[in-house]
């Protein structure tokens, strides 16, 4: 018979806490036998800790077949230690394909799983439907991307999240903020509590665009910005929330940055909070340490912390868990934020080029001169990004934070952008957030994926190596091309705003009123929203909707 998967049961540890249980001591461990001083001992190594490996003898032995990830995910402990377990009863295991098992003798004495700290798990067993819908949503949703700590959280975990938060916060007309949500406990959110508004940022355009889809399809209060942490909060979402949740790259980089911007996007200073999801192996309590240091940092108080509240479907060297804190901000936590994230540096991650550990270095070689880099008569009168000091060192230079979060004081006709490695997503606002004539961007490797169709209103673009060269077009005389042009145009400001005033300009007989209800209906995602921090996918949407809203009904409004 072909073994079958251990089911996820409602607590999500598969047993039930039956009240009074009774652990087996080291000299009682399942199973008995001299033959296993192994066992034994690797258990007493644990000394309290040990309950760990108990609870996987215990499941071991219970007469279900386990796959390693699958105990890992049970147990909540890492897979280096599960492993360690697992050679020590090598010679006992009955074994199917990947899964696997031990004999009835070693159940022993019954090992409760429930975790103690989880305030919510009795509550689940009334959303078994909701689990099963945020299931088919995570197993549908885009793959997640290793090189930005993508791990994808289990069905019942952001169930779970929304669960503590309808149950510890009143969330009727709360606003929730999403500090990067790969896990989707957006729409879990959402879907448990209709009266909460959401946000969701993230630098993953599929993950927005997928978000904002089902969003749509299911009729849920939730939104989309993009924006690279690194580089800032979207302006929409400054001092919106109530409440901020964020699963940041587990490095005391990327949980101090990713949290710092959630305070960023706290409206209310004095009660609102932020939740966070991190989890280290029980082998490296120094890393834990660490990133608590960071949040030490940022003058946070922990309220709570729930251990393994988190799990996933993946990141096995943790346990594929994570702990769940509640953290309140201070009056000094905002100072401390800003500092923070003004020195936030371009590796947060735990994998690929921009890990903490690659220690990513300025793109631009410090060798290059200004004749050798800007050919053809090209003088750039402004230098965006980190430059050698020996480009052009009269030249005035801006941050590309800076860049991005405000029009720059003057009009320079050339401008000349460095983009580090692991920032290229942000190339299209980069551009975007200027109205030189012509940019010239070096980046740290040749483009694989150029976006020339977000720019195409824009900027002809021509790529040499790891050169970008884009010159400003002159638009088209058609009404729908000169409201998009003067959009674009105006990248910092509320698009809108723009598109309002250009409408009325062009159809004449609209009022203000008239002209925001028109596109209310054709572009309901355009409200409050700066074309910077509009996802790509809507980007690409606004040439038809600008088009729809030339002659969409005027209906009955009145001047304003």
């Amino acid at each position: 018979m072909e073994p079958s998967a251990p089911a996820e049961s409602g607590d999500h540890t598969g047993l039930t806490n039956t009240g009074t249980t009774h652990t087996p001591g080291v000299s009682e461990v399942p199973g008995g036998p001299a033959a296993h001083e192994g066992v034994r001992a690797l258990v007493a190594r644990l000394g309290v800790d040990g309950r760990r490996l108990r609870i996987a003898l215990a499941a071991l032995g219970d007469g279900r077949w386990w796959t390693l990830a699958d105990l890992v995910r049970r147990t909540a402990t890492s897979r280096r230690t599960i492993e360690a377990l697992l050679r020590e009863v090598d010679g006992e295991l009955e074994r199917s394909g990947d899964r696997f098992r031990l004999p009835a003798h070693w159940a022993g004495q019954e090992v409760s799983t429930l975790a103690p700290a989880d305030p919510v798990a009795h509550l689940l067993s009334d959303r078994a439907e909701l689990v099963a819908r945020m299931d088919e949503l995570i197993a549908k949703a885009p793959r997640g991307r290793h090189t930005l700590d993508h791990v994808a959280a289990t069905g019942d975990t952001v169930v779970r999240r929304a669960l503590l938060l309808d149950a510890r916060f009143w969330l009727d007309d709360a606003r929730l903020l999403c500090v990067g949500d790969h896990d989707l406990t957006s729409l879990a959110t959402a879907m448990l509590h209709p009266g909460v508004e959401v946000t969701v940022v993230d630098v993953d355009e599929r993950i927005l665009a997928y978000i904002a889809g089902q969003a749509d399809r299911l009729g849920l209060a939730v939104r989309t910005r993009w924006a690279d942490l690194r580089l800032g909060l979207p302006a929409s979402t400054q001092a919106w929330a109530d409440l901020a949740i964020t699963d940041p790259p587990y490095t005391p980089e990327g949980v101090g940055l990713f949290v710092a911007r959630c305070a960023e996007g706290l409206r209310d200073r004095e009660q609102g909070r932020i939740m966070l999801a991190y989890g280290a192996s029980e082998r490296t309590p120094a890393l834990a340490l660490k990133v608590q240091q960071a949040l030490s940092q940022l003058n946070l108080v922990n309220e709570a912390i729930y251990p393994d509240f988190n799990r996933y479907l993946g990141a096995e060297a943790i346990g594929s868990a994570a702990d769940l804190y509640v953290l309140r901000p201070t009056t000094r936590t905002w100072p401390a934020a800003a500092a923070r994230t003004d020195s936030s540096g371009t590796a947060i991650y735990t994998q690929g080029p921009q890990s903490v550990e690659s220690a990513v270095t300025s793109t631009v070689d410090s060798t290059v001169d200004s004749a050798a880099g800007f050919e053809g008569g090209f003088v750039p009168e402004v230098l965006v990004g980190e430059w050698p000091r020996d480009v052009l060192p009269r030249a005035p230079r801006a941050r590309l934070a800076t860049w991005l979060a405000k029009p720059y004081a003057s009009a320079p006709a050339r401008v000349a952008i460095s983009v580090p490695a692991g920032l290229e997503a942000a190339l299209p606002r980069l551009l975007l957030a200027t109205r030189a004539g012509e940019v010239r961007v070096t980046l740290a490797a040749a483009p694989g994926n150029l976006p020339a169709d977000l720019l195409a209103p824009v900027y002809d673009l021509t790529v040499e190596g790891a050169s970008v060269r884009a010159v400003r077009t002159t638009p088209h005389q058609d009404d729908t091309a000169r409201i998009l042009r003067r959009v674009l145009d105006n990248a910092h400001g509320k698009l809108a705003n723009t598109w309002r005033e250009a409408l009325i300009k062009v159809r004449g007989e609209l009022t203000k009123k008239q002209a925001r209800a028109v596109i209310a209906a054709v572009a309901p995602w355009a409200d409050d929203v700066t074309v910077l921090e509009l996802p790509a996918h809507r980007l690409l949407e606004l040439r038809a909707a600008v088009e729809s809203s030339l002659s969409a009904p005027a209906g009955a409004g009145s001047p304003g």
